[in-house]
């Protein structure tokens, strides 16, 4: 059964929902009865086994877990010799047979559940009377993996989430991100480790901060092992949504992943991974969401630890916290002399301009650039996100920049790679092709300028390329009769006093020295002014659409008047033709 078509069968339970339920409320029950189903048929083949052995250990006083484990297969376990399918024989004790059931798994499991306050549901379908019957729906499909892969599983738990957040009006962008842009990110991040990532038994630790369902890790994890079966990914994330945050757990215990590294809460204000590093990074921040709510604990981080902290470099303006998560990335990555780590993250315009020199964001690139940490910027095409139709662009950020590439950026404008999706889906209306991502890979790994039909693709930059110095530009004050007004007191006795009506700034290029600048710009116009020094500020942004802005002339006027003259004498025809 396909993904849509299972997607499709598990929606129709919101047939029985309808009425009791709320669309917005739907979730809360079809979300948590699909993992218990899928739970439910992955423990199938050993359930026997561990119910055995549970009552065998049940009498000694060792701890049990390890061997339950052992016979479950898996990483996780339930002791109650009930599934979901002997439940559906006492209907009259269904909601008490089905809580013991959930309590019965193992902790790691629980967890999940309590995430989603199982237990709360049960008693409401019970009180509505449908408990028995959303129960049989799901009792009678089939999600053992050998019938539905961990990868289409994931995806359809991420058409279950976009439809739900649709029906609340919520964000679904904020739960998960489009699979070929995961892909594109993930073929990123990869391609330049392809020698190293083949070696035997080699081991990679990958991290989302922002971890949603888990797709970015699956799409990680399954490239590493499609390059090298021999492999082994280590995943760790953080997420803040408790449903997605439950899935996500639930989705890494089915794969075999040690779910202790899946961790809830804000990735900003309480780092649940605190001092560990990482070999590989993905991340979907949302975009242009304000921090409003956790400002102090970011502040007395920065004030406390400085750049031993993850907000040393400076901290962007409350209303958009994008930033804040590449400094966190940041933070995240391997020393460059144990190895180095490289992320991707999806970011929208503002982190690459927004802020003057001096300003949070400015500091932040000024960091990011003068580290040489920035590999490339690829910009994508709008639409291609399903909460949003902006500009978005994958940033690719690494510590260990091969030869080739230090001390400069690669800009790729990939505006233009895109086919149109046959239905949309929320605003997604566009979508990457296989083809699409392989050029664009290929364009990030040959790192060479290329012009198409005259449009730049590819353009290469020196860091620096990226700075400027804003000076601050002062004239004199006149009196009455156009003296200049002289000061009297301190470090400016006898010198003209700045008028700050006349006040002015210039912005100059690293690359350019400042008095030749200001002899060549300022000086001709303005005769008497003279540059401030002590207020010159460095500032750093990526004016990204600039440089691969090409000017179109317009067309020759005679083409344009005798176009206008066409519709003009139609128009005149119209009307000859109205009046007889």
């Amino acid at each position: 059964m396909s993904e849509q078509n299972l997607s499709a069968f598990i929606w129709s339970v919101a047939d029985l929902l309808r009425g009791d339920y709320k669309q917005s409320e739907y979730g809360k029950v079809i979300l948590p009865f699909t993992v218990l189903r899928r739970l439910d048929c992955v423990l199938e083949p050993t359930k026997a086994a561990v119910v055995a052995e549970h009552k065998l250990r049940a009498k000694g006083k060792v701890n049990a877990e390890p061997f339950l484990l052992k016979k479950s297969g898996q990483l996780f376990f339930n002791t109650d010799e009930m599934d979901l399918k002997k439940l559906m024989g006492d209907a009259d004790n269904l909601a008490e047979n089905l809580n013991t059931y959930v309590s019965s798994f193992s902790p790691n499991v629980r967890d999940i559940f309590e995430r989603f306050e199982f237990t709360t549901q049960v008693a409401r379908l019970a009180k509505a009377k449908l408990l028995y019957l959303v129960t049989e729906k799901f009792a009678n499909i089939d999600l053992h993996p050998e019938k539905v892969s961990n990868a289409d599983m994931g995806q359809v738990f991420e058409e279950l989430i976009r439809r739900f957040a649709e029906l609340s009006n919520e964000t679904a962008g904020e739960h998960f991100t489009p699979r070929e842009v995961i892909k594109l990110m993930v073929d990123l991040i990869f391609i330049e480790d392809d020698d190293v990532l083949s070696k035997g038994g080699v081991v990679r630790h990958i991290y989302d901060p922002t971890a949603g369902t888990g797709g970015m890790l699956s799409v990680a994890a399954e490239h590493l092992h499609r390059q090298n079966p021999k492999a082994r990914p280590v995943l760790y994330g953080q997420e803040l949504n408790p449903e997605s945050y439950a899935i996500c757990k639930a989705d890494m215990l089915i794969k075999g992943q040690e779910v202790a590294n899946i961790i809830f809460g804000n990735t900003l204000s309480e780092d649940g991974l605190r001092g560990k590093h990482f070999d590989y990074m993905l991340s979907n921040p949302p975009f242009g969401v304000e921090w409003k709510k956790i400002e102090k604990e970011i502040r007395d981080e920065q004030e406390q630890e400085g750049f031993n902290g993850r907000f040393g470099p400076g901290l962007p303006r409350v209303s958009d916290g994008s930033l804040l998560f590449l400094l966190h990335l940041v933070s995240k990555m391997r020393p460059a002399k144990d190895g180095g780590s490289r992320f991707a993250i999806v970011l929208n315009g503002s982190p690459l301009f927004t802020g003057g020199a001096g300003s949070g964001e400015s500091e932040i690139r000024r960091y990011m650039l003068e580290n040489d940490l920035v590999e490339a910027i690829i910009g994508l095409p709008t639409d291609m996100f399903y909460n949003t139709g902006i500009s978005t662009y994958v940033w690719v950020v690494s510590n260990r920049k091969p030869e080739h590439r230090k001390g400069k950026l690669q800009l790729i404008d990939a505006s233009g790679f895109f086919q149109k999706m046959r239905k949309s889906l929320g605003s997604k209306r566009k979508e990457l092709s296989e083809a699409h991502i392989e050029e664009i890979v290929r364009l990030f790994n040959d790192f060479k300028k290329v012009t198409r039909e005259g449009t730049p693709i590819s353009r290469i930059f020196k860091n620096e390329e990226f700075g400027y110095r804003t000076i601050t530009v002062e004239r004199p004050e006149k009196d009455e009769q156009g003296k200049v007004v002289l000061g009297t007191k301190g470090k400016g006795k006898g010198k003209p006093v700045p008028d700050a009506n006349l006040r002015d700034t210039e912005n100059v290029p690293l690359s350019e020295d400042v008095e030749t600048y200001f002899k060549r710009e300022v000086l001709p116009h303005a005769p008497d002014a003279w540059i401030d020094e002590e207020k010159t500020k460095v500032g750093y942004e990526i004016p990204f659409n600039r440089h691969f802005y090409v000017f179109k002339p317009p067309r020759p006027l005679a083409e344009i008047d005798a176009e206008l003259k066409g519709v003009t004498d139609r128009i005149l025809a119209m009307i000859g033709g109205l009046s007889k």
